[in-house]
């Protein structure tokens, strides 16, 4: 999520508006990514309104040089309202509550029924969400101005209080949220009026106002989740404000949402939607070919040539903010050397990868970072941040006399891998030929697909364990969301990196609200994670959506994660 905005001191210590009612852009912030994560193989407000003025990733057709794919903007909108539809899961989320809202499957169901103060827009992009006016009068300071009158699924009316309380949950240490870290700079949240609440922070934090647009700012009713308690999630109303309300969850096949007639914007064009899980990937295939689901995100990448031909719908790619990496989880073996860890990226295929573990739909790259999430950059940050990277083209040869000199030939290396994607797969095969075409040798240890999602959690899943495929997405439009994994001590950084100059860094990024001074942090930080090649970055990843014929109106960019996006599918057709 990320982008960065210009900002005006003067007008954001005057704590004025603009006249759509957003508060001047605020700046955009790097903050330390949550643990959202892909189990999946494949990942400012700143100033609400400004930020969209300034940024916009999915400018790109996307259709680099011998690209077999092309980034599309959106998909035609709906032509009429429609019963129901159908959509493709790769898995069953454990639970629906927004504070461990962190991965693909949750947060594609919830983002439609339980709404954030700040929204992500198509164009990935920051907007007023529940907070139709947020203002930044001094830099520690954020405040959120709420619609009036909107109402909860049961019937409430939402107001200050439920936002305190739903921002507290997220706070409170012993609820163990996902999204707990990007709340560290928080010093307070209070109600300050009847519909509105200010945030005190501690420092700075530019990255802050971003998540307002993520799980991490959803607003869900007080009553409702103490009403709910220990069952809030798995059984029973979310409770929340969004375009669909929670119907029923029938355990291990389906989730169904009904529309919410009481929504404060537009209503939704479907009556109902039908999210089903299908964990095979060649169920979910032939499910999206037969018609028992008219749709779905993450699409298996070895079926894209079989929904292209099929002539049943449209296959659909947008910007995804993600990249397919190569997570460095253990630097206590061969890879506590940086000149094994260079080889190894060195003498990695990856358009090998792309080919046979995308299907084409990907572009190489050595960059830990996407280009989109740079948009809002000035030109120079922009530049420094990709100049001098190491190039992304095999060279066996020149990787092979790194390992020599390293002294690592014929050492052992772990690589973790797993049927539940080929992306993950197909990854895991080109390292172990990498490694052992310069003179390492690589070991595989398959994951059961229902495990993997633990190499992200749980340190004792990743006990023996030198790497793993990995894709990472932002959730917000801003380089510092995956930069900041290699802070001391982040959450994602499994392999224990530690550099005081980096952590100082970061620290300064995060506190910029001016897009200048971040951006330019943040290609700093970009050089030195590269140089020590800390994960090892593989190529960028699309995201991909199937439509059959009969609807139409899903976004094609990542911003499905944090948007009610299924309130605009309908018929394709009157």
């Amino acid at each position: 999520m990320p982008r960065s905005l210009p900002w005006s001191r003067a007008a954001r210590s005057s704590g004025r508006t603009d006249a759509a009612g957003v508060s001047p852009a605020p700046r955009s912030t790097p903050r330390r990514s949550t643990p959202r994560r892909f189990a999946l193989p494949v990942a400012a407000l700143a100033a609400l309104g400004m930020v969209a003025a300034c940024s916009g990733p999915p400018k790109g057709d996307g259709s680099q040089k011998g690209a077999s794919f092309k980034l599309s903007a959106g998909t035609p909108a709906a032509a009429g309202e429609i019963d129901s539809f159908t959509w493709a899961v790769y898995a069953e989320p454990p639970t629906l509550d927004y504070i461990s809202a962190f991965d693909y499957p949750a947060n594609t169901i919830l983002s439609n029924v339980c709404e954030s103060l700040m929204r992500w827009t198509p164009q990935l992009t920051t907007a007023p969400g529940l907070a139709e006016k947020a203002t930044n009068p001094n830099d520690l300071t954020w405040v959120y101005d709420l619609r009036p009158g909107v109402r909860f699924h049961d019937g409430g009316t939402m107001t200050a209080d439920d936002v305190v309380f739903s921002l507290g949950r997220q706070m409170d240490p012993q609820n163990g949220a996902a999204w707990n870290s990007n709340f560290s700079n928080v010093e307070a949240v209070t109600k300050t009026g009847p519909l509105q609440v200010t945030v005190k922070l501690k420092q700075p934090d530019s990255q802050f106002p971003q998540y307002m647009a993520t799980a991490a700012g959803v607003v869900s009713s007080k009553a409702g989740v103490q009403k709910a308690g220990e069952d809030y999630g798995t059984t029973g109303s979310l409770d929340c404000t969004g375009p669909f309300k929670l119907g029923t969850w029938n355990k291990g096949q389906s989730i169904e949402l009904q529309r919410f007639d009481g929504y404060w914007g537009t209503k939704a064009k479907s009556a109902k939607a039908v999210f089903t899980f299908l964990t095979d990937p060649n169920a979910r295939t032939n499910a999206l070919l037969s018609g028992e689901a008219d749709g779905g995100y993450l699409i298996p990448t070895e079926s894209y040539d079989r929904l292209r031909a099929s002539g049943a719908g449209t296959l659909y790619f947008g910007e995804g903010l993600s990249t397919v990496n190569v997570n460095v989880t253990s630097m206590k073996g061969a890879l506590g050397d940086v000149r094994v860890r260079r080889a190894l990226s060195l003498a990695l295929d990856r358009r090998g990868f792309v080919k046979a573990g995308l299907g084409g739909a990907g572009t190489v790259t050595s960059s830990l970072t996407t280009k989109a999430v740079w948009a809002g950059a000035p030109a120079a940050a922009r530049a420094s941040a990709f100049d001098n990277l190491p190039s992304p083209e095999q060279n066996i040869d020149a990787a092979k006399r790194m390992i020599e000199e390293a002294g690592a030939t014929g050492k052992t290396l772990t690589v973790a891998t797993s049927s539940i994607g080929q992306d993950v797969s197909v990854l895991a095969t080109a390292i172990q030929d990498a490694g052992t075409r310069i003179g390492l040798k690589i070991e595989l240890k398959t994951i059961a697909p229902n495990a993997f999602t633990a190499l992200f959690t749980d340190p004792a899943a990743r006990e023996g364990i030198d790497m793993f495929p990995e894709t990472y997405y932002d959730s917000i439009t801003d380089p510092m969301d995956l930069l900041s994994n290699f802070q001391t001590g982040a959450y994602q950084n499994y392999a224990g990196y530690s550099d005081a100059s980096y952590d100082s860094l970061a620290d300064k990024a995060r506190s910029a609200y001016d897009p200048a001074k971040r951006f330019s942090a943040a290609a700093e930080l970009q050089r030195k994670a590269s140089d020590q090649v800390l994960w090892i970055p593989v190529a960028e990843w699309p995201t991909a959506v199937f439509l059959n014929k009969r609807i139409t109106g899903a976004p094609t960019t990542i911003s499905y994660l944090y948007s009610p996006w299924a309130a605009n599918i309908g018929a394709a057709a009157r």
